[in-house]
This record gives C-alpha cells, structure tokens and sequence, in this order.
C-alpha cells in the first residue's frame, strides 16, 4: 500500500496553488524555447557569415616564382676632378712691403677688428694692373713714440708682376682711419679715381694723371658725417647718364665712448671687441653725379634709409654691397650685406628711387627666418644658364650664403647646403668672397678670406683659431649633383691656405699670362700676393671695355661670349668681396674650345652690341658703338 505525500501530489494542491505551478511550467517552457530560438538564430547567422566568405573569397594566389635577375649595366660617369693649379706666395718676391696698422693700443676699439680693403686697378692707363691697400692709422693721441702716421699704399706695376711703392709723393700719402676703397673714373677723362670709406669722414681722389692724386672731398660734396663709420663702397650709374654715382655703405653708430659704454668682456673679466648687437645701425649713402665733378646726396629721398619698424632706429649694417641689375630692366640694383640684421636687396625704380625687397625676394634671412653676421659679397652668373648667385660672407658657425635665382629672377632660394658650399665653410669666420674662373674651364669658381676677430678666441671656443685658411670651391659644372666641391692643398698647394687673419681680397692678371691672381689682406699684418700657376692648356679671351654713351668705365654691362654651345655671361664689376675692388677688364675662360663663336655686349641701359669673334689667349678693347 502506497502512501501519498500530499505536499508532493498535485492532486491535493489548491487551485491558487495549482495556477501558479502552472504559470512556472509555462515560464519554463516559454524559456527554453527562446534559448532554442537564439541559438538557432546564431547558427543561421554563423552560416550566413561563411557562406558570404566562401561566395566572396579571393582566389589562392599562384605559386611563387622566383626569376633570377640581372642587375642593368649604365655606362660609368667620370668623376671629374679639379685640376691642379697651384697659387704660389710672391708678396715679398714681387716687391710688396706693406703691412696693414689697426692703431690699436689695447682698449679694443671695434673698427679695429675690420679693416682692410684692397685694389686692383690700372691707375696709370698703361694696360696692366697696379695695386692699392688700404691703411689705417693710430688712434689720436695714441701714436707710438718714433712712429709716423700710417697712410694707404701705391704699388706701381711693370707688366710682369713686379711692383714699385709709388705712395711718397702721390697725393694719397695722407693718413686717415681707411677701411675700404672704390675704383672709378667718375668725370670721364680717361683716368680712375679713388674714393677711400674711413672711421670719421670718407675721402676722395681725383686721378691728375703722372702718378698724381688730388684729395676733392669737400668740393664734391661725398665726404659724409664727420662721426660716421663708412665700410663698402661702389661706384655705379644709377640713372643711366653716363657718369658714375656713388654708393656708400655705413656699418654701426660707434664712437670710443660708446665702445666702453658697451664694455663687452670675452669671459665675463677681459675687454674684448664688442658684437655689432651692441651698437645701433646706420643708414647707407648715395650721392647723385652732377657732371660738373659735384655730388648731390640723395640719401634721404632715395628710399634707402631703411628703418626698424619696432624701434624706428637705422636697420642696415652694411659691410658689402652687390650692385647688379637683378631684374633685366636696365636699371642698377644694389644687394647688400647686413651683419646681424637682415641683408637689404634695393630695386632700383628710376629717377633715383629705390624700393627694398630683402625678404620678398629672400635674401634677407637664412632658410630658417634667421639674420647672419654678412660680411663680404659677389653676385655672378655661375651656372651658364641665366642662373643669378649671391654669395656673402657669414660670421663663424654660419654658412656661406649662396642664393640662387630661379624661374623669377626676383625669387632667391639659399642653395648653399645643395651647391657644396654650405657645410664645408660653417667652421669658418668669412671676410672676402668672390667667383672667378681660377682654371679658365668656362666656369666660374669660389674663393673665400677668412679670419677672426678676436686673438684670444681660442681660449673660450676650442674649434676656432684667429688666423684661419682660404676656402676655394671649383666649379664642375653641378649637371648631376652640388656645382660646388672644396679644393685642398693637393690640388691647389699649400700657400693659399696658410692660416692667415683675413679680409678684403680681390683678382687681377698682374703678369699678363691670361690667368687670375688673387690678393688676400690681413687685419694687422702684410697681405698675400699668389700668382696662379696653372697650366691647364685651356683658352680665354680678356675684354677691355670703354663707354662712350655709357660710363667711361662700362661699369655694370654685361659681355655674353657664346663658345662651345655655351653662353657665358660675366658683368664688368669691379666692387666685389669685402669692401674691396678687382680688376676692370673682363676675363673668359673657354676651356679646350678652339673658337669663340660670337659676342654681345650689354652696355648700362640694356642696349646691345654684336662684336666681332676676337683673338684667343689675348686681351681686345672693345668700345662702345664702334
């Protein structure tokens, strides 16, 4: 007999009890068919998911095979190499004694550190090239005992590289603080004349013919402020006129009271030469050609008083100039070089009004916005291909500057890193730079004066020296890679880069052999003369200009000499480097080229004149209209 268990059976159960068994069964029942359902829905989803992988996959990629390859033989370019040209030291040889005298008498005056200028130049019209240096003297008062006042010095050529002192009795045996020179036959008489920039009032020379010299400063009106510190100079016809006007460069607002009120200490202790940072700016000259051996300054009016925009104080401190005419519309336009503050470029409007454009057309500043210590300058067309070059000079741990023209001859970009100028020359302190074909292959190449301003920077920069090598750049053309590549001692020999405190510097055939001598000056020492040996075997022509409608001197044409395919274009200007001038005549290196092919001359203004092919290996005077 079974016994039933009433609160199991739900026979016994009330009907509120029975109902909500029955709900519970439900939920339960209701439960697992929604977990059945989910589950089914996920492996519906699952299927539709593989079925779209298998009905869309991409097909197996082929088995891979491997080809063997054969690296493509290119024809092996030649490496072309700088010749060997070597520069010989003849200072002493060829009978130059002087020494340049800063006056200083250790209270480290900063004009002290920057001096001089040189000249090469045809004083006599005899055809070949003499030599003038620039001199400082002592500071009043400071004069040593048993010493006599330093003046500027007059080296008379023989046409075979000799030189003869003709200073005594010249006329420009007159002791002044000098810092730079201009060469230029002013009143068109056939003579050049000499306009020196000095510490305390400029001086000018008119050329009286016979070795002698006239000092006309006051007459023509150029002397400038008797406080002001005049550095680079240049001789150019603004207008067109056929007379030259005068350009001057000013550096900074310096007297020796306000040197040691800048009281500027190498560590902290010693007086040292104080950074241009320390002293205000300067406004430029330019002074107008009357005719009548009388200048008009036209300062002011001419748009060339820059100034700073915040302080309202002079914004230029010039140490270079570059006059070319940058634009092509037969007007001289003047680029100049700023130390520490942005680099100027001036183009010229007419009428003697100029409009400055430094940082539209990017020169003012380095690649990073950034002024530079801008020394020296040169503007050349070194590429053979229309190409414009601005090289300048910079301060220590500061590139070349290198800016190149491209499609608008306005628009410059810096190419020196591109070029193979830029990292080669950081180290150095940059004075004198100028472009010269010193192997007369048809290209022009690069020589920079370098040297430092202060004795004892050794002792608190250990990678700088006050006596510093040259740097020279040879030209190979930059087809396929930088235009630039340095040129050591193996190549060029060891005179030229004898560590030296350079400065101005300049180039000139002194012996007539067709080749291009150089000129390096020093801040307190004699200078370097170094004949170029070279022996190349490559043609050149030499082109003497003389203006008639344009200036006596042709200052500012351009000579376009078509050889070998090639246009080569050189400007005749003799403002070049640092506060420095080289020859006048025009000299074209060819190369192995047999034959000129034609000639054209671009005189001051534009107008144009075909001459005819000349001889090679020579020089030929060309004149205007003729």
């Amino acid at each position: 007999m079974s016994t039933s268990n009433p609160d199991r059976d739900p026979r016994h159960r009330n009907p509120q009890g029975d109902l909500e068994e029955t709900a519970e069964v439900d939920d339960a029942v209701i439960g697992k068919a929604l977990r059945r359902s989910a589950l089914l829905l996920v492996l519906l989803l699952l299927g539709a998911g593989l079925a779209f992988l298998v009905l869309h996959r991409k097909p197996a990629p082929p088995p891979t095979q491997v080809t063997q390859l054969t690296a493509p033989v290119t024809a092996a370019k030649p490496v072309e190499e700088a010749p060997a040209v070597r520069f010989t030291d003849v200072t002493s040889s060829a009978g130059i004694q002087f020494v340049h005298n800063t006056g200083a008498a250790g209270e480290k005056l900063l004009p002290e550190t920057m001096g001089g200028g040189v000249a090469f130049l045809d004083f006599d019209g005899d055809g070949d090239q003499d030599l003038l240096f620039v001199n400082s003297t002592w500071w009043p008062g400071k004069t040593p005992a048993g010493k006599a006042p330093t003046t500027a010095a007059l080296y008379e050529n023989d046409g075979k590289g000799h030189f003869r002192d003709v200073t005594a009795g010249s006329g420009l045996d007159v002791p002044f603080y000098g810092m730079g020179v201009a060469v230029g036959d002013y009143d068109g008489d056939g003579r050049v004349d000499l306009f020196f920039t000095a510490v305390g009032g400029n001086h000018l020379f008119h050329n009286e013919g016979g070795g002698k010299f006239r000092e006309v400063t006051a007459a023509a009106g150029v002397g400038g402020a008797a406080d002001a510190w005049s550095t680079c100079a240049a001789w150019i016809d603004i207008d067109n006129d056929g007379d030259l006007d005068l350009f001057v460069g000013n550096y900074v607002k310096w007297s020796r009271e306000i040197d040691f009120e800048v009281g500027f200490k190498i560590d902290g202790v010693t007086r040292a030469y104080g950074p241009p940072m320390n002293f205000g700016g300067s406004f430029p000259s330019l002074f107008r050609n009357d005719g009548n051996g009388k200048f008009t300054d036209i300062s002011a009016s001419s748009g060339l008083q820059q100034k700073n925009v915040s302080t309202g104080v002079p914004s230029a401190k010039t140490l270079g100039v570059a006059p070319v005419d940058i634009n092509h519309d037969g007007l001289m336009d003047l680029i100049l070089a700023n130390d520490t503050t942005p680099n100027m470029v001036f183009t010229n409007a007419g009428g003697g009004v100029f409009k400055e454009i430094g940082q539209v057309a990017g020169i003012a500043f380095d690649s990073y916005g950034n002024t530079r210590g801008a020394m020296g300058i040169d503007a050349a067309r070194y590429r053979n291909d229309g190409t414009l070059g601005v090289v300048i000079g910079n301060f220590a741990n500061e590139m070349i500057a290198l800016y190149a023209s491209g499609e608008n001859p306005v628009l410059f970009n810096d190419s020196a890193i591109a070029e193979g100028v830029g990292p080669a020359s950081r180290l150095l302190l940059k004075f004198g730079v100028f472009f010269f074909d010193y192997d007369l292959d048809g290209r022009l190449d690069l020589l920079s004066s370098n040297g430092h301003l202060e004795e004892e920077i050794s002792k608190i920069q250990k990678s700088q020296q006050y006596r510093q090598p040259a740097q020279l750049f040879w030209n190979t053309g930059g087809e396929s890679g930088p235009c630039f590549t340095s040129v050591g001692a193996d190549r060029a020999g060891g005179d030229l880069f004898r560590p030296i405190v350079g400065r101005g510097s300049a180039f000139a055939d002194i012996d007539g052999d067709g080749d291009l001598d150089v000129v390096l000056t020093q801040v307190g020492a004699a200078p370097m003369l170094l004949r170029n040996d070279q022996a190349t075997g490559n043609h050149y022509i030499r082109l003497s200009l003389v203006g008639k409608r344009s200036n006596r001197d042709a200052i500012g044409a351009w000579v376009e000499v078509k050889s070998g395919g090639v246009t080569l274009s050189r400007q005749v200007m003799p403002t070049r480097s640092y506060m420095s001038q080289s020859e006048l005549p025009v000299t074209i290196g060819l190369g192995k080229s047999p034959k000129v092919e034609g000639v054209e001359i671009v005189w001051p203004g534009g107008h144009r004149q075909k001459v005819a092919p000349p001889a090679l290996d020579t020089t030929t005077l060309i004149s205007e209209g003729e």
